[in-house]
């Protein structure tokens, strides 16, 4: 100890815990700061491909004129607005049904419905886009069932095809969130759901009175990050429906692609499109944190 605090001893330390960590900062530094900076530099600039030239706002300028941006803007708030309370809702139902002491083949049930969100993101779009395609083996099951008369254009009418990409987000991620519910609930002492039972209060009046005020953080937890990857969304929308029909499913994440690799390049427009999700995604934590706040 004594010797620690010698001057030379602590600047030994010191270069000694910096030389420890400096390789991780130098990868952090390469693969994260500097993309960062470096498309945050390229949003100033417009131009095809690698022929650039600075143009300051000018793309920020563009974008409230941009038809497909803003078509993009409103199909990805649409998805955020319509698919995460589903999602949120359904898997706090789940937890619940799935945290009582009497449910038989607890541990089976919780495991298929985890098990979607462990499956790769392209193989299970590619799988939804043959079950909803026009012969399909959802049609055929309906139409065998009598629940309509001809198959419904899953993939090919604007309205069903966001349905369509709806339902693979919220299979696939519902099972995830469920887990966060699914602990927190385990971790909530049983004597207050006993009393509050000999007091006479109904299961649905626990539910709301009781175990959505203790999940809270978890909550807000899980819609922040729902909110982040939905503003992200780019693989259902990729391999499900590739965006169409007419634009109709086509997300900020897609567009930035189409921009950049799809489209004649132009990597300044499509770093500053990069930066509305950066933007959206810092309001929209913001906002669900100043909402679920500690009152006094």
């Amino acid at each position: 100890m004594r010797q620690a605090s010698r001057p030379g001893y602590r600047i030994f330390y010191d270069i000694n815990g910096w030389a420890f960590v400096s390789v991780a900062l130098l990868l952090i530094g390469t693969f994260m700061v500097y993309p960062i900076i470096q498309s945050l530099w390229m949003s100033f600039h417009a131009g095809q491909g690698t022929m650039v030239r600075f143009i300051g706002l000018g793309n920020v300028e563009r974008l409230t004129s941009d038809p497909m941006f803003l078509r993009a803007l409103t199909n990805t708030f649409i998805f955020l607005v319509v698919q995460v309370p589903i999602m949120i809702v359904l898997a706090l139902v789940l937890a619940s049904c799935l945290n009582m002491p009497n449910l038989r083949f607890r541990g089976l049930l919780r495991t298929a419905i985890f098990l979607p969100c462990v499956t790769s993101l392209v193989a299970y779009s590619v799988l939804f886009k043959s079950m909803f395609s026009y012969d399909g083996l959802v049609n055929s099951v309906l139409l065998q069932l009598a629940i309509i008369d001809q198959p419904v254009p899953w993939l090919t009418d604007p309205f069903w095809a966001r349905v369509v990409v709806i339902a693979a987000i919220t299979w696939r991620w519902t099972g995830y969130n469920m887990i966060f519910y699914l602990a927190a609930m385990q971790n909530v002492d049983k004597s207050i759901y006993e009393a509050a039972r000999i007091d006479g209060i109904s299961a649905t009046r626990r539910f709301l009175s009781i175990t959505i005020p203790v999940l809270k953080p978890v909550i807000l937890f899980t819609t922040v990050t729902s909110t982040i990857g939905t503003l992200q969304m780019f693989d259902e929308a990729m391999n499900i429906t590739g965006g169409g029909p007419a634009d109709s499913t086509l997300t900020l994440s897609l567009y930035i692609y189409n921009l950049s690799f799809k489209f004649v390049p132009n990597f300044g427009y499509a770093a500053t499109v990069s930066y509305v999700i950066v933007v959206l995604v810092a309001i929209l934590a913001f906002f669900q944190f100043y909402v679920a706040r500690e009152k006094d």
